[in-house]
């Protein structure tokens, strides 16, 4: 394995966790930012105010996605073993 695979890989593999993680990650900042301004609205400042309801959001979202996370993942290691063992 050269350098240049070794970095190529590496950077697939970033990318691919980034592309998984950020509809999730999306979810839960659309529903602290709309906790926020209730919050601020209402001037309630408690803590599991803002926690529980981004849990279960991203909980269900997590739900939501999973095949389609399932499917890039399985993309993803076919195509790195299909790269592993010279096929195109």
């Amino acid at each position: 394995m050269t350098p240049n695979t070794a970095i190529d890989l590496s950077y697939d593999a970033l990318v691919l966790a980034l592309i998984l993680a950020g509809p999730i990650m999306a979810i839960g900042m659309i529903v602290g930012l709309g906790i926020s301004i209730f919050q601020a609205v209402t001037q309630l400042q408690e803590q599991t105010l803002s926690f529980v309801p981004k849990i279960v959001a991203m909980g269900l979202a997590a739900a939501f996605f999973i095949p389609w996370l399932t499917t890039r993942m399985v993309e993803y290691t076919q195509r790195l073993w299909g790269d592993a063992m010279g096929s195109p």
